[in-house]
This record gives structure tokens, C-alpha cells and sequence, in this order.
């Protein structure tokens, strides 16, 4: 019995910890997160049914701007090389329903950099030939840069978005 609680106390500690160093945000307002400066929007509200109850959907923007004066900057050393971590802040709306296919959060990631890289191969017919492929080479968010993203919410009727935003670097 004593190990079973500690096992749900320390379950619970862990599940809410991503959300302790969150910050409220409402329609408008900016916020710094960690230098950045972090803006969420509501840009429509229309009232929908799904599975016959009413629901409030949201379209909503989020943008983050580079107010410091560092860059971030992930340089790949090989291709194909599988990056996940270039979120930068991660805006999350706690009443959303995700129904309908829609979004609960809205992830800010890194710029990515493409690069043109010619190679030459045998076509379908046998002739040499050179090719442009795109390739990622890095991903970076310069001071000064601004990176925006929309998303629709779905929440309960007559509610406004619960939104709480949180740095991901």
C-alpha cells in the first residue's frame, strides 16, 4: 500500500512538471519566455456541432520573436540525419477538444536551411545526367527573426481558449 502511493505521487509529479515552468497567455498579449517574445491571436470564432453538442472553433495564431541576441543553430553533420528537437516554444491550448482532426498545441520550430546539392546519375534512358536535390543542412532562428504558425481550437461552448505557452530551449 505505502509503495503504491509513493508510486502515484511520483506519477503525478512527473505527468505536471512540463507544465510548471508554463506561462498564461490570453488574445493579444505578448509575453517573454526566456528573451522571446511569445504572441498568441485569436483570428476567428464560429460555433460548430460535433456529434450533436455545440462547440465553440477557433482560429488562432502564435508567433515568436528572437528579442536576444543569440542565435540558435543546429548544423547537421550527415544526411539523413533525424533532428526532433528544434522546437522553440510550444503554445498549448488546455481545453481543447482535438476533435475533428483539429490541434490542442501549437509547436514554433527552427527555420530550416535548404541546400542544393547536384548529383549525377543514370536516367530511365541510360544517359549521364545532373540533378538538384534540396537538402536540409541546418536549422537556425536568428536574433531579430520572427517564426509564426496558425492552428484552429475547438473548446467547449461559451469558453475562450485556455492557453499556456512554454520554452522548449
Amino acid at each position: 500500500m505505502k509503495n503504491s502511493v509513493l508510486l502515484f505521487i511520483l506519477f503525478a509529479v512527473i505527468s505536471f512538471s512540463p507544465h510548471l515552468n508554463a506561462q498564461k497567455i490570453t488574445d493579444g498579449q505578448t509575453i517573454d519566455v526566456n528573451g522571446m517574445g511569445v504572441t498568441f491571436n485569436i483570428l476567428n470564432k464560429e460555433s460548430v456541432q460535433v456529434s450533436g453538442k455545440p462547440f465553440d472553433r477557433y482560429k488562432v495564431s502564435a508567433s515568436v520573436k528572437n528579442n536576444t541576441d543569440k542565435s540558435f543553430n543546429i548544423r547537421l553533420s550527415s544526411y539523413p540525419q533525424i533532428v526532433n528537437n528544434i522546437g522553440i516554444v510550444e503554445v498549448d491550448c488546455i481545453n481543447a477538444t482535438g476533435s475533428k482532426l483539429t490541434s490542442k498545441k501549437i509547436q514554433l520550430k527552427m527555420k530550416a536551411q535548404m541546400i542544393n546539392v547536384t548529383y549525377s546519375a543514370y536516367n530511365k534512358s541510360g544517359k549521364f545526367v545532373n540533378s538538384i536535390i534540396p537538402v536540409t543542412g541546418s536549422y537556425y532562428f536568428d536574433a531579430g527573426d520572427t517564426i509564426s504558425d496558425d492552428a484552429i481550437f475547438i473548446v467547449p461552448q461559451g469558453e475562450k481558449p485556455d492557453v499556456n505557452v512554454r520554452s522548449l530551449k
